[in-house]
């Protein structure tokens, strides 16, 4: 029996892989449930991309829901879900706020010339901090943010039109909502 444990426990880590694996396969890895959703957004200020001088942030989109995009030209996926962004920016009728990630600002410049700028407003963070704040796993991401400045939403990877139609929109309907009930 002495001589059978090394296969017994050999077969129970294959077990666990091959469980993992099937478990891994099955979720969606941009459903990563956010502690942050219920909760206020991490406040934030940063330098607007094309204006360095001036600020912009969480104070200037009090009492409005708004959308925060993370992106970097240097992303990929970014863009894959740039297309979706420019179709759907003026429809779904909130803020749509670039957030340049540890990008160089010539570079997000030149992406954007490239690919059209939906944003109403894009802030640059070459350090990332105000990224840690929001657990950014990586771009892009999208964050849903109510008139309350509660976190409704996070995406993480790329919207997709279905996304926004199935997803968004009602989110977006709900803050709506929810702000006209509390009078704001």
């Amino acid at each position: 029996m002495a001589r059978l444990l090394p296969l017994f426990a050999f077969a129970l880590l294959v077990a666990l892989l091959g469980f993992g694996l099937r478990w891994n396969m099955q979720h969606d890895q941009r459903e990563v449930p956010s502690p942050l959703i219920g909760k206020t957004a991490p406040a934030f200020s940063l330098p607007v991309l094309n204006d360095t001088t001036r600020q912009f942030g969480s104070a200037d989109l009090k009492g409005k829901p708004y959308l925060l995009n993370v992106f970097g030209s240097w992303c990929p996926s970014c863009v894959d879900e740039h297309p979706v962004l420019v179709r759907y920016a003026k429809e779904l009728g909130v803020p749509l706020i670039g957030y340049n990630w540890k990008d160089d600002p010539a570079d997000a410049n030149a992406w954007l010339a490239r690919f059209g700028n939906p944003y109403d407003v894009i802030v640059t963070d070459q350090a990332g901090r105000t990224a840690i704040d929001f657990g950014v796993y990586g771009a892009p991401e999208t964050f849903l943010v109510d008139g309350e400045g509660m976190i409704r939403l996070k995406r993480i990877g790329a919207l997709t039109p279905g996304y926004v139609e199935k997803e968004l929109k009602p989110a977006i309907a709900a803050a709506r909502l929810a702000a006209a009930q509390s009078g704001k």
